[in-house]
């Protein structure tokens, strides 16, 4: 079973100043909280609530930097049809993770064109502990989120829990730790390395994605993964979801050049981009096929983002 793993990551250059900021964090009282979410607290371990404080910081350092934009891009992000077609080469046409001894190592690593081909049944699993309201947040977001992927994508995708094949969990630290026997009913033959990198990610991954190849076909997906911290404040959430659900449709490596985009691990965008849109519409444009080298899109990609360009201009 090939599996294509992405990830979104604390920018290093954040650590040093998020973890400070943390620590003040930390000194707030949880006296703070109240009524439900006072007692859904308690049912935490002392862990996971440092790790609430821990991305409450991150994200108002991001903010407080001018990162996590929501305006999809602008002006002072202008990109072009050459740069458009240059960035679907190093986001669809690699890897962004390898597996090196029993583990997946940040390592861009050139594969074949990859995305759905079949309907896609989206399941979200909520820890128990999540407040009721946070979950019919996040609930709407990914139904908005995944009727939007579908207009772009042209790929059926729906909310169900009749035989899902795309699983979306938001859980909180405890959780994640025993996550194991759960994943394994769900995917079967999902394998020990994908486990332990869940149930052992570090704090500085805000979320994960994994894909998962059809054994027909080695370059279509046939089920995906998602896992999205529960102790992360609302835009990291939503950032969360727009990038791994993007990622598991295909685009599945980000790169440093690509802006505006969330396929950038500089964290300047939180949401999905008009240029990041018009990336999933070039993946699963007809003309291009399941199982492509890199070689064989070239020839094609420009052609499919001058005309989307001009098409959106």
């Amino acid at each position: 079973m090939k599996i294509v793993q992405s990830a979104r990551n604390l920018p290093a250059r954040l650590v040093a100043l998020s973890l400070g900021l943390a620590m003040l964090a930390g000194c707030a009282s949880l006296e703070q909280a109240a009524g439900p979410q006072k007692e859904q607290a308690s049912l935490r371990s002392g862990e996971s609530l440092r790790l609430e404080q821990y991305y409450a910081a991150v994200q108002s350092r991001l903010l407080s930097q001018g990162l996590m934009r929501t305006d999809g891009g602008g002006p002072d992000a202008p990109f072009t049809p050459r740069t458009l077609a240059q960035d679907f080469q190093r986001i669809a046409m690699f890897d962004e993770y390898t597996v090196r001894g029993n583990h997946f190592v940040a390592q861009a690593t050139p594969s074949t064109l990859r995305r759905w081909n079949k309907p896609i049944r989206i399941s979200i699993l909520f820890d128990e502990r999540i407040p009721k309201a946070t979950r019919e947040k996040d609930r709407k977001n990914v139904a908005a989120y995944a009727q939007r992927l579908s207009r772009l994508t042209g790929m059926p995708m729906r909310i169900t829990d009749r035989n899902p094949n795309f699983h979306i969990m938001f859980l909180y630290r405890d959780r994640q730790r025993a996550i194991g026997p759960e994943l394994q009913r769900r995917i079967p033959g999902i394998g020990s390395i994908v486990v332990n990198e869940i149930q052992n990610m570090p704090r500085s991954t805000y979320c994960v994605a994994y894909a998962f190849a059809d054994p027909d076909n080695g370059s279509a997906y046939d089920s995906a993964l998602i896992i999205i911290r529960a102790e992360h404040p609302d835009l990291m959430r939503l950032s969360c979801i727009h990038e791994e659900m993007a990622q598991a449709m295909g685009l599945a490596n980000d790169s440093p050049e690509a802006r505006p985009s969330i396929f950038n691990d500089d964290e300047e965008f939180a949401l999905l981009t008009r240029h990041d849109e018009l990336l999933l519409r070039m993946l699963y444009d007809r003309r291009l096929k399941v199982g492509m080298t890199a070689d064989q899109t070239r020839l094609i990609v420009p052609a499919i983002a001058n005309e989307l360009m001009k098409g959106s201009s």
